[in-house]
């Protein structure tokens, strides 16, 4: 695919899936690379998390290393970064905190999902200008953003998505160790660093093998929504009214409304 096509291509998966599910933030892409590609510069700045980087990525491009997530002993575990002494060390702190706290304990660290491969960079960009075909594509979803969402899993891949805790960042080894969708509810940490990720936002991450099949899905499905949420409020309705109506009646009304 030449690139303009290439490019054509994402921005046009982004126009859907920012219209069909009515998205207050654009798509992320995250793409694991051993080459920064062409033309994308290496992140400049100071992240307190590896998740701050989707936030980030909403609006500009850009590659990152094991460096970069130096504040971010978790992040670098479950992307299996290649870690400094300062990482280990603060990994092996925060770790023993939350034994103490009871929040993460020692038999809950096999069902944490950790990459299987190390990647040498990270590439975030939003999904209209990804430079690589996206391993990840990340949604910051509401609830019937997310019901739109788990009825295409259920037709993409035959399954419900797995709804995760803590850590945020580990639903994207999650979805590329199994190569299906996943909803990430955020940990306490992605919630105090990431602005947009308030009370009624979670995350939804999408394997970039399927997104296309996803985007077909979900601009199928909101369209269904959308005209069966009319259908059922006219039944409201017209049962609150004291009438008794079939569903053909419903339909009839629907189409008169």
């Amino acid at each position: 695919m030449k690139n303009g096509s290439y490019q054509d291509d994402f921005a046009s998966l982004t126009e859907t899936l920012a219209t069909s599910l009515a998205l207050r933030q654009p798509a992320v892409a995250i793409c694991f690379s051993d080459s920064i590609p062409a033309g994308v510069e290496a992140f400049s700045g100071r992240v307190p998390a590896g998740c701050r980087f989707w936030e980030e990525a909403a609006v500009k491009t850009f590659a990152t290393s094991a460096a970069d997530h130096n504040l971010c002993a978790i992040g670098v575990y479950t992307h299996r970064l290649e870690p400094s002494a300062n990482q280990q060390t603060d990994l092996s702190d925060a770790l023993e905190v939350f034994k103490q706290l009871g929040y993460v304990r020692e038999e809950d660290l096999a069902s944490i999902p950790v990459l299987e491969t190390q990647p040498r960079y990270v590439i975030y960009s939003p999904l209209a200008e990804t430079p690589l075909p996206p391993d990840i594509v990340i949604l910051f979803v509401n609830a019937i953003q997310t019901l739109i969402l788990s009825e295409a899993t259920q037709q993409v891949e035959s399954q419900n998505p797995p709804a995760m805790g803590r850590p945020a960042c580990a639903v994207v080894p999650q979805v590329m160790r199994t190569g299906r969708a996943a909803l990430s509810l955020g940990c306490c940490g992605a919630r105090a660093y990431l602005d947009g990720l308030t009370d009624d936002v979670a995350i939804f991450a999408i394997p970039g093998p399927k997104l296309h099949a996803y985007a077909e899905r979900i601009q199928a499905l909101a369209a269904a929504n959308s005209l069966l949420s009319k259908f059922h409020r006219i039944r409201r309705r017209d049962i609150a009214a004291g009438q008794l109506p079939t569903v053909k009646d419903s339909l009839a009304a629907l189409g008169t409304t």
